[in-house]
């Protein structure tokens, strides 16, 4: 019955354009945190305005995912392991999350508007049990029961099975 377990990862991307208030405090504080991480990685003498620039010249720019992600550390914080933006079929649960990460897309020290960030959420590991049209039949549990209880999340953009460990009596 128990085909696999699996971490999922649902990504959203934060810019300028983002609706949501939560993203604009992310999207302000990940900025002002970049502008002050970004000089270390800087060159006084010819500095570069954008990330990929900064990227190209200084390998060790990729630090920056990390360092800037420390900003959004209280966001997440906030949301107390439940991704709200996804719901299960019946809009009762939320997607559980255990851990994220943030990744720079691009910004640029001159220009706010340019500011663009990804955020991955990972779910805990959970017991994939079946895939039923169109949506991902899973519990939370992963011990090996009689019954569990299950939860429907629709696949959707942006969501995916980022981790599969196939059940070794699968294989017998």
């Amino acid at each position: 019955m128990h085909k696999a377990k699996i971490r999922l990862a649902y990504r959203i991307v934060i810019d300028s354009s983002s609706a949501f208030l939560w993203d604009k405090y992310v999207w302000e504080d990940t900025f002002k945190e970049y502008l002050m991480q970004n000089q270390q990685f800087n060159s006084k003498e010819n500095p570069k305005n954008t990330f990929r620039e900064l990227l190209t010249e200084n390998e060790k720019a990729v630090q920056l995912h990390y360092l800037v992600g420390i900003a959004a550390n209280s966001y997440v914080e906030q949301l107390k392991g439940n991704l709200h933006r996804v719901t299960d079929v019946l809009g009762n649960n939320y997607f559980p999350f255990s851990n994220f990460q943030l990744d720079i897309i691009n910004t640029d020290i001159t220009d706010i508007s340019k500011h663009k960030i990804g955020i991955t959420f990972y779910s805990p590991l959970l017991t994939l049990i079946d895939i039923m049209e169109g949506n991902y039949l899973i519990s939370k549990n992963i011990e090996e029961l009689n019954g569990l209880e299950t939860l429907m999340f629709p696949m959707q953009p942006h969501l995916s099975i980022c981790y599969c460990q196939k059940n070794i009596t699968d294989n017998l």
